[in-house]
């Protein structure tokens, strides 16, 4: 089931949902507007390799001129939102308007966990060059009830790779995988 405005509402009023900053007028009839935060990244090989960690090179986008994204080249972004959810199942969706500019917010990486509380690490890539700006709608956030007990929240995880808080991209951390 997937949580309504009020839903949402109610789930931030009792802590179950934080989102930093939080603006009234982006939430929607179900789901929470998140925008492109100041910094993007690529990885500086153009080969990467599962097994061992990829670097990356981060860098702000100018806030007036924006930056022009590349077809071909893998981008991390990030949102300006930091968010947790402690009872809720966060999954991040691309806005319809950024789809229709040729933009994919994530290859993957769309369902965050019950206790996931960080800004999300976006997946960016492109069909064709476009231009995007720090702070515009990237995405929205919908939250779907969880049915049942946690055993053990994200954020209480020996293993979780991304509960340091950032406001930069993440890297990919597969290679601190046991395989």
């Amino acid at each position: 089931m997937i949580l309504t405005d009020q839903q949402i509402l109610a789930e931030i009023q009792r802590g179950n949902i934080v989102i930093e900053p939080y603006d009234p007028s982006c939430l929607g009839t179900n789901s929470y507007d998140v925008h492109l935060g100041r910094y993007l990244a690529t990885y500086r090989d153009a080969v990467l390799d599962a097994r061992r960690h990829n670097e990356i090179d981060v860098f702000e986008m100018p806030r007036e001129e924006g930056f022009v994204l590349q077809p071909g080249v893998l981008y991390l972004g990030v949102t300006e939102e930091y968010t947790e959810s402690h009872a809720q199942v966060p999954f991040l969706e691309g806005k319809s308007s950024v789809g229709r500019l040729g933009i994919d917010i994530h290859a993957t990486a769309g369902k965050g966990d019950v206790g996931f509380c960080n800004t999300w690490t976006l997946e960016i890539s492109v069909t064709q060059p476009v231009r995007v700006y720090p702070g515009m709608p990237i995405g929205q956030l919908i939250y779907f009830a969880v049915q049942g007990d946690v055993q053990t929240f994200y954020n209480r995880k020996a293993n979780a790779k991304y509960n340091v808080r950032t406001d930069k991209p993440v890297e990919s951390m597969m290679w601190k995988n046991e395989w």
